[in-house]
């Protein structure tokens, strides 16, 4: 069964590549748009408190298949997450990006001066098409000035995804956020991982089953036929861990970062005395980092 996160279908219209594997009333070719605000919430239901699933970053890609009332019904290119997105936050035609954003935000200016209006405040991987150099700044294609030392090429990596996910260290806790004013656990390893190179999957689930051949289990709860506990595994930096319904990466062999509700932050906590909070434990694992 296709999984309606990534898979954009209703009964009424679907995208015009599913037309051999839904059904649906029309089959729609879409038509990609660009985010041109800071960051566009994608959310569930047509309206402005619709819960929101996830965010759509600056400069990246979002395909609509279906516009009504100033909301459009599609797929983001980045992560393939479906939902409904606020037209006002899109625009065409598209721009080929070169750059991305590497500090956790940067400012836009209005013009290459640090004392200048700014149009707005972007976070770390919003994607840039960069149009014009002046000094210490590039221009990127939609208008905006932003410092030099604070993009890279697309084609640029950071070296630890560990690193990455450590400077989003108290950033505010947001279920569905996707950027350093405010982000939820899938999303912190998702943003670290992106920057050291590697796309993985939005939510918690899916990311357990794309590191799913490294999985171990870490602890296990009592059962009827045996008692649980932890298990004689070493762990290091850059193991990640996964609860139910959460994630977590190490930052060393004893020490777990991650976004969480308990905090309303990005903090790092004792693994083992953390896992005692969580209630109605079943199972712990650690997909373990491929050196």
């Amino acid at each position: 069964m296709a999984d309606p996160r990534l898979t954009p279908a209703r009964g009424d219209v679907a995208a015009d590549f599913l037309k051999d594997q839904v059904d649906a009333d029309r089959y729609d070719p879409g038509m990609a748009y660009q985010v041109s605000s800071s960051v566009l919430p994608l959310r569930r239901t047509p309206a402005p408190d619709g819960p929101q699933e996830t965010q759509i970053l600056f400069g990246e890609i979002f395909t609509v298949y279906d516009e009504k009332d100033g909301w459009g019904w599609g797929q983001a290119a980045f992560d393939d997450y479906v939902g409904y997105v606020d037209m006002a936050g899109l625009s065409a035609p598209l721009d080929a990006v070169t750059h991305r954003v590497t500090a956790l935000r940067s400012y836009r200016f209005s013009v290459p001066n640090l004392k200048s209006a700014p149009l707005g405040l972007i976070s770390m991987n919003a994607k840039l098409a960069l149009a014009e150099e002046e000094g210490d700044y590039v221009r990127e294609a939609r208008g905006g000035w932003l410092w030099r030392g604070h993009v890279a090429p697309m084609a640029e990596r950071a070296a630890d995804p560990v690193a990455v996910a450590t400077q989003f260290l108290g950033a505010p806790y947001f279920w569905g956020g996707r950027e350093s004013l405010g982000l939820d656990c899938s999303s912190l390893l998702q943003n670290a991982f992106e920057a050291a190179g590697q796309i993985i999957p939005r939510d918690t689930d899916l990311q357990e089953a794309y590191f799913s051949k490294e999985r171990e289990i870490l602890w296990e709860g009592p059962s009827e036929k045996k008692g649980g506990g932890w298990r004689d595994l070493t762990l290091a930096r850059g193991d990640i861990i996964f609860w139910p319904g959460h994630v977590g990466i190490m930052i060393d062999g004893e020490s777990v970062l991650h976004a969480n509700a308990r905090s309303m932050a990005v903090t790092t906590d004792n693994l083992r005395v953390l896992s005692t909070t969580y209630e109605a434990k079943k199972e712990l694992y650690v997909s373990k980092v491929i050196r």
